[in-house]
């Protein structure tokens, strides 16, 4: 996941003296809440024009498909309706992130992204699936009225303008939010989806092989599984919460192991809050007690500068003391 830069302010919690114990560790120490990181700009407005506009081309290209006999419009159809759902999705999960958390949900409803991110992934899939059986059907068993070629050219060539003008409002939040990378990696697969079906039309019109259009389907539908395995995978590896692409963990606990005072570090978790903000949580062992909150402030400033950590929760033990004999990693 790509580093955030933006400002944070910081809540830091500093606890002496022993405390109860916890799952087994006692707590000894402090707790650094470092900087909430938060969602790149909104993309309301480009959510709103980019459905408004995929509504009515689906429309549009439906209509003209089937009265064409085109299965590559039909499908190119399918996949815009998919898209349209997608981004309703991807909307409802970027408005949700910005609630405030409650008492049962003390994170508020950020994961609601990553779970966006992962419906997208496989209904787009399932929707690609039902476009291939298709394109498969009329290959075996061909239809007797012949594909207008001229019809499919002009109504992909609309497709283009749309979903390129569509992934244009989403490009500058590609890169530092998966969900607005599925909307993103949508519309550009429709724009090329689009363009292939143009190529069609054209095949069509010099060469009148109408085979050739159930068989751009099935590429078109490969093209498109491509295309979305990449966030399948990212957005099943978030929802299992997992340490994001992008972060060593190895270099995360070399950095606290190096911290001045530290002996020894366990429990290191690193793990996606939502699809644009990381937390961490850690145990440290230090000899001399609790180091005081300058060194907690700057450990979570330099988590979340250097790697993108924005919410650092980090646990002070003394070195010896009960946690570390209940964790079993006391050091000599």
């Amino acid at each position: 996941m790509a580093e955030h830069t933006h400002d944070h302010h910081e809540h830091d919690h500093a606890h002496h003296g022993p405390a109860p114990a916890h799952a087994g560790h006692g707590h000894g120490g402090g707790h650094s809440h470092g900087g909430h990181s938060h969602a790149p700009a909104t993309f309301g407005r480009a959510f709103a024009i980019g459905i408004g506009l995929n509504i009515v081309f689906v429309i549009i290209e439906a209509v003209y498909g089937f009265a064409s006999e085109s299965m590559a419009l039909v499908a190119d159809a399918g996949h815009n309706l998919s898209d349209v759902l997608g981004l309703v999705v991807a909307w409802i999960a970027s408005v949700l992130v910005k609630r405030a958390p409650t008492a049962r949900f003390t994170y508020g409803l950020r994961g609601s992204s990553i779970l966006a991110a992962l419906f997208n992934a496989v209904f787009l899939l399932v929707a690609t699936g039902a476009i291939a059986w298709e394109a498969v059907a009329r290959l075996i068993a061909p239809e007797p009225q012949p594909v207008a070629g001229l019809t499919v050219m002009v109504v992909a060539g609309i497709g283009i303008l749309i979903n390129g003008a569509t992934a244009w409002l989403f490009m500058s939040g590609k890169g530092s939010d998966i969900n607005i990378r599925g909307a993103y990696l949508h519309m550009v697969a429709d724009a090329a989806v689009s363009a292939g079906v143009v190529v069609t039309g054209l095949i069509i019109v010099l060469t009148g092989a109408a085979w050739i259009d159930p068989l751009v389907s099935l590429v078109i539908a490969g093209l498109i599984v491509w295309a979305t395995w990449g966030l399948l995978r990212d957005s099943v590896v978030m929802s299992l919460s997992a340490v994001p692409p992008g972060i060593d963990p190895a270099a995360v606990g070399a950095y606290l192991r190096d911290r001045a005072g530290v002996s020894d570090l366990h429990d290191l978790h690193i793990w996606p809050m939502s699809t644009t903000e990381i937390a961490l949580t850690a145990h440290l062992v230090m000899a001399e007690g609790h180091p005081g909150n300058g060194f907690l402030i700057a450990t979570a400033a330099e988590l979340r500068t250097r790697f993108g950590i924005g919410h650092a929760t980090l646990q002070i033990e003394e070195a010896g003391g009960p946690a570390c004999a209940l964790a079993g990693d006391c050091t000599a």
